[in-house]
């Protein structure tokens, strides 16, 4: 019948079919029918691109002659919507070798064909997968130029777009700024709509992190065009807006002596707040326009909230948007606000929204996860809070414990650091909640993710397990030590990353920290633990290793007769050899840290009423370290002078009982 058999012309195979047809008018009719199946249909898109499409329509493209123009439009057409809005598209489309046949029709003579030729190059460009552009190749930044000061809008919409899509290095925003592209994109900011919202978004990645750029871009002699982004926050387009106060927030955070005038800053945050309101692409991104102009200021952080934007992003954090780029950038907003202030955490607990959060910590989205991490990170990051929450079972509750824990084993590496972000600040204060945590296998991961080949997630891991240690009851320390081991804690003191030698030193400063039964640990398994602390005093050159480390063995130095001649034994060089003892360096040090670390062991081993005290004065004053004390009497340090002093009278008293 005719119905049927029209239906049975339009399936995919069938259509792909058609398509291989002689005759140009059944191509022509072919390609538009598969245009008006794909076009905002990712499902149709995928099925098409499955079964083999896209090379058949890449082959219309190239075999297509110059004068072919309705094919060329046509084919062109399809290939740049299965390149729209799809990765698979896109990575089908250049597999194919559409790419090159698209450029290939920007000269041609028919200004429709040109049309359709930058319309779906465009399409490709907005994707990831689209190749980077070279710019510093002269004959790749003429035929840019040529784009630019095309007289087709879309045409030049191309060439901002690749420029948006390629420029990365600081030389090629040089190079582009000297081959006169800003002029030409800032002299597109009178134009059309499109052309201007490209224009905008390019000049945004030029100018990017490079005060040179920018002092060419708005310096004196270019006032007028900082004006004229400025004023284009007032359009009527609300994606105008949004990329006018994308490019005024990249100026400003990349070269922060512009736009310090606290009226634009506060429009700036309202237009924003204002825009979370808008369907679609707008909304979804003006959260994250919003956390980059906020982002470690403090100042810009107290203006949101006197605008009330924790209160506006909690609102719309509570209508659950589906959208999940939207969810994430409401969640990072929230977290950057909430990442110094206490008025902003506290208000943020008062409107309810933790239920919200952590609900989205089993979201389906690996994006929105890490952010719901993220920002339970920044809101118990305050200690006041944490422990005024407690007892309200916000934070400690196992409805939080056990879906971070969870994401512990997550398949996406940086939702693994982001919970292990949110853990390291929740466990701070973990007096009765610790429990909860073990039975969730929460220290049983914690240990294992230390001994992951990603370097983040050993760094966060082992920071999580040095927050977990710290002031622990001593069976909690045992417990935590019998999971994660001697020979696994020394590993992690020689660890390769510095920033993880850091952590681990902590973490075993925490664990020494207490009681005599604490520091025993530190001698397990012939003292492998403070062998590995003596050979990064030894041998490191980094500060903070050595700060941790000299406090580890400062807190060692507390313990028994043993546990100090233990110490001396890192502290001093080894019979024979004649290299200074690293104390002595760290007492010179400019580190106000590491001096007061270093004094605070010196006072710990010759503490008078040790037994063996006496034949510690002696060994330190044989390494010259009471002459190298003795010139500390007027150290600029409060604390290093007091403990100096300290020490002074305990060596003073050594040697005046001989």
């Amino acid at each position: 019948m005719p119905a049927s058999a029209s239906a049975s012309t339009n399936r995919p195979e069938h259509l792909i079919f058609r398509l291989s047809s002689s005759e140009g008018e059944a191509k022509l009719k072919a390609l538009k029918e598969m245009k008006n199946q794909i076009i905002g249909n990712r499902t149709k898109k995928l099925s098409y691109i499955k079964i083999g499409a896209v090379p058949t329509v890449a082959g219309i493209l190239a075999s297509a002659g110059e004068s072919d123009a309705f094919l060329l439009i046509q084919s062109a057409a399809v290939i740049g919507s299965f390149a729209c809005g799809v990765d698979t598209g896109v990575e089908a489309v250049l597999d194919s070798g559409a790419f090159p046949h698209l450029l290939r029709i920007l000269s041609n003579p028919d200004e429709k064909v040109v049309d359709a030729g930058a319309r779906s190059l465009r399409m490709i460009f907005q994707s990831k997968l689209a190749p980077k552009y070279d710019f510093l190749q002269k004959e790749k930044m003429e035929f840019l130029l040529l784009l630019l000061n095309s007289e087709n809008e879309n045409v030049t919409g191309l060439g901002a777009s690749i420029i948006t899509h390629s420029c990365e290095t600081s030389a090629e925003q040089k190079a582009l700024c000297g081959a006169g592209v800003l002029r030409r994109l800032v002299s597109l900011l009178e134009g059309s709509l499109n052309q201007r919202d490209a224009s905008l978004d390019s000049l945004a990645v030029i100018v990017k992190n490079n005060p040179e750029v920018i002092s060419k871009f708005v310096g004196p002699q270019s006032g007028r065009t900082l004006s004229a982004i400025t004023e284009l926050t007032k359009d009527r387009c609300p994606r105008t807006r949004l990329l006018a106060c994308t490019c005024l927030i990249v100026i400003r955070n990349s070269y922060p002596c512009y736009l310090q005038d606290i009226g634009i800053k506060t429009k700036l945050l309202l237009i924003l707040l204002e825009l979370l309101e808008e369907p679609g692409q707008v909304g979804d991104e003006a959260p994250f326009a919003l956390a980059n102009l906020i982002v470690e200021k403090e100042d810009l952080h107290k203006l949101a909230f006197e605008v009330d934007a924790v209160d506006k992003l909690c609102n719309f954090l509570q209508k659950v948007p589906a959208q999940v780029k939207r969810f994430q950038g409401i969640l990072l907003a929230l977290a950057e606000l909430c990442s110094k202030l206490e008025n902003c955490r506290s208000r943020l607990l008062s409107l309810q929204v933790l239920n919200s959060i952590t609900d989205a910590l089993t979201h389906d989205s690996a994006e929105v996860r890490s952010a719901a991490c993220i920002c339970i990170r920044s809101v118990s990051r305050s200690v006041k809070d944490v422990i005024q929450n407690l007892s309200a079972g916000c934070f400690m509750n196992e409805v939080m414990i056990t879906p971070l824990v969870q994401l512990l084993h997550d398949p996406s590496t940086s939702v693994q650091v982001a919970a292990l972000g949110a853990i390291s600040n929740i466990v701070v204060d973990f007096t009765t909640r610790r429990v909860t945590f073990i039975q969730c296998g929460g220290v049983k991961q914690l240990v294992q993710l230390s001994k992951s080949m990603d370097s983040m997630l050993r760094l966060n891991a082992v920071w999580a397990l040095r927050n977990l240690m710290f002031l622990a009851d001593n069976s909690c320390k045992q417990g935590i030590f019998l999971e994660l081991t001697a020979s696994t804690l020394a590993s992690l003191i020689c660890d390769p990353e510095p920033s993880i030698q850091e952590q681990a030193l902590a973490l075993v400063r925490n664990l020494v920290n207490g009681c005599i039964n604490s520091i025993e640990h530190v001698l397990a398994e012939d003292g492998i633990i403070l062998n590995a602390v003596g050979r990064q005093l030894w041998s490191t050159s980094y500060t903070e290793v050595w700060v941790q480390g000299v406090y580890v063995l400062s807190n060692v130095a507390t313990g028994n007769e043993f546990h100090k001649e233990a110490v001396m034994q890192q502290l001093l060089p080894q019979a024979g050899d004649c290299s200074q003892s690293f104390i002595i360096k760290f007492l010179q040090s400019n580190d106000n840290r590491l001096r007061t670390a270093a004094i605070w062991c010196v006072v710990n081993l010759t503490y008078p009423s040790s037994p063996e005290a006496f034949s510690r004065v002696v060994k330190l004053w044989n390494a010259g370290i009471f002459s190298q004390i003795k010139n500390m009497d007027d150290d600029p340090c409060l604390d290093v002078k007091f403990r100096v002093t300290t020490a002074l009278k305990q060596l003073t008293f050594g040697d005046s009982s001989t």
